[in-house]
């Protein structure tokens, strides 16, 4: 269906260009357009490059176990169901590692991971509660260090890229706080 309707977007455009007059207008628009995208997307990918061999080092040195280890207690009380299980704690770990050091693109497999070894505990609805905890606590996520939105900001020639760290402490603690109050909140109401 997303396909449909880029390329109607692409047809009318075209048409609105033809019957305007603007022809070659659009068409140095849609290459500048297209200079931005590819120059833009590099940049990006560089900054993901370079967080991701962060991660990896973490993970090497043994920064990220410890990060584990002290996330457990905290964890171990949102997931009660999941935490007798070694590598569904290990994954919701890894996930809520990634997502507190901005790396949403690396939070998503470990989150998957999660979610698939909650599900082979069982079908049961506290296994079901506890998967609308994970995707509340993965798509909220509080983030320390927001490596993604700052790439963005430096690609986009913001003269200082993690100058907006306090406001994304702020917001992300508020909205992981609004989001785990509203799955408990949902969670009784269905009872």
């Amino acid at each position: 269906m997303l396909g449909y309707i880029i390329v109607g977007m692409y047809v009318l455009s075209a048409l609105c260009s033809i019957l305007t007059g603007s022809t070659s207008g659009a068409g140095s628009a849609v290459m500048d357009g297209a200079l931005a995208a590819v120059s833009f997307g590099v940049s990006i990918a560089g900054a993901i490059c370079l967080w991701s061999a962060v991660t990896e080092l973490l993970e090497r040195c043994g920064a990220a176990a410890a990060l584990s280890r002290l996330l457990h207690p905290l964890l171990r009380r949102l997931f009660p169901r999941s935490s007798g299980d070694r590598e569904a704690m290990s994954a919701l770990s890894e996930n809520v590692s990634a997502n507190l050091l901005g790396l949403g693109n690396a939070a998503t497999p470990a989150g998957i991971r999660a979610a698939k070894a909650m599900v082979r505990l069982g079908g049961d609805r506290a296994v079901r509660d506890e998967l609308c905890t994970l995707v509340v606590l993965n798509t909220a996520s509080i983030q320390l260090v927001p490596t993604t939105i700052a790439s963005v900001r430096a690609a986009a020639g913001a003269s200082s890229a993690f100058d907006i760290m306090p406001a994304v402490w702020i917001s992300s603690a508020l909205s992981v706080t609004a989001g785990l109050a509203a799955a408990a909140l949902l969670k009784r109401l269905w009872r």
